[in-house]
């Protein structure tokens, strides 16, 4: 028997199906296949109705999901798995809230500040729409009504 063939055999003694990994892993079969068609992991040792999935794919999910708690892109996940060269990432994303204080004035606040911090923006906020003269598309608005 060739040691190719061992090593098939081993891993199938420790063979799991698509249930199993996705039961064992706290991960969706459907994001699994997902995972597979985005090449992030391998499909199963053998195919078909009777799909095979081994420990490694296990170890491979768990491996994702680590990843993706610190917060990478699954472009990134695949990029590090594969060995590939480190993708640069991008500034992370934060939320912001927009306040239309007149119909050209906008202003932009970001939304992950501190409650106490929000409230003294929303009142700056408050002052700089009080102080601005009402703009010209306003008044005609107003008078149309």
């Amino acid at each position: 028997m060739s040691i190719i063939s061992r090593i098939l055999i081993a891993g199938m003694s420790n063979s799991k199906t698509l249930a199993e990994l996705s039961e064992e892993s706290g991960i969706p079969a459907r994001t699994i296949r997902f995972y597979i068609a985005r090449g992030l992991l391998d499909g199963p040792v053998k195919a078909g109705r009777g799909a095979v999935y081994t420990a490694e794919h296990l170890v491979r999910l768990e491996k994702i999901k680590q990843l993706q708690a610190e917060g990478r892109m699954l472009a990134e996940i695949a990029h590090y798995l594969n060995g590939g060269p480190p993708v640069e990432t991008a500034v992370q994303p934060c939320p912001w809230w927009q306040y239309a204080i007149q119909d050209d004035v906008i202003v932009w606040v970001r939304a992950d500040v501190s409650p106490w911090r929000m409230k003294q923006i929303r009142a700056a906020v408050d002052d700089i729409a009080s102080r601005l003269p009402e703009s010209e598309s306003g008044n005609r608005r107003r008078n149309r009504k």
